[in-house]
């Protein structure tokens, strides 16, 4: 059985719907410092960065799953909306935009990483009109809280774009497949 250091619904139900056993840790990172102290650094690196520290913020024995999700729209950086009016700020501020979402994980063990890997997709946001964001929040406002891009691609968050390249599960919030992939390799799971 291994350990996720993550309170995340999604990333719990595509280890369930994987067959993974694990015990879910909330990770002790405050996210924001760790991010404040990265001022620069490529957002693939800072999202390695973060699913590592929560790997090793509740390290034991186990193998410990860290992972993170950043969002990045020309070239800035986005963080989970903090109120409902900050989440239509975001929307429109992606609209017809390329989003490139950076998806990684990190597998910790004895306080030592095991494995790490990183990802990101593009996603190319549809314009989106005042009213559609309104509508959108509605129904998607509070559970788009939790969201890093203001969507869950698995609900009505699917609407927001017009293209997506790259993984499903990575866009979900975990490369699952690597994941998988290393816990085989690490002896977790029987290849």
């Amino acid at each position: 059985m291994i350990v996720l250091a993550s309170g995340s619904a999604s990333r719990a139900a595509m280890l369930v719907a994987a067959g993974v056993a694990f015990e879910a840790r909330a990770p002790r990172v405050d996210e924001r410092v760790l991010e404040a102290g990265m001022a620069g650094t490529r957002a693939d690196q800072v999202a390695l960065a973060l699913a590592e520290a929560k790997a090793l913020s509740v390290s034991d024995s186990r193998l410990v799953l860290g992972s993170d999700s950043l969002v990045e729209v020309a070239g800035c950086r986005f963080d989970k909306p903090t109120s409902r009016e900050q989440a239509a700020e975001h929307l429109a501020g992606f609209s017809g935009r390329l989003m490139q979402l950076h998806s990684a994980a990190a597998i910790a063990r004895n306080g030592e990483i095991a494995w790490r890997h990183a990802e990101v997709a593009a996603l190319q946001v549809r314009e989106l009109s005042q009213a559609f964001i309104e509508d959108y929040l509605a129904v998607e406002w509070p559970a788009v809280a939790q969201c890093v891009g203001v969507f869950r691609i698995e609900a009505r968050g699917v609407q927001l774009f017009e293209r997506i390249d790259g993984d499903h599960f990575a866009i979900l919030g975990l490369p699952l497949l690597p994941v998988l992939g290393a816990l085989r390799e690490l002896g977790e799971l029987p290849a």
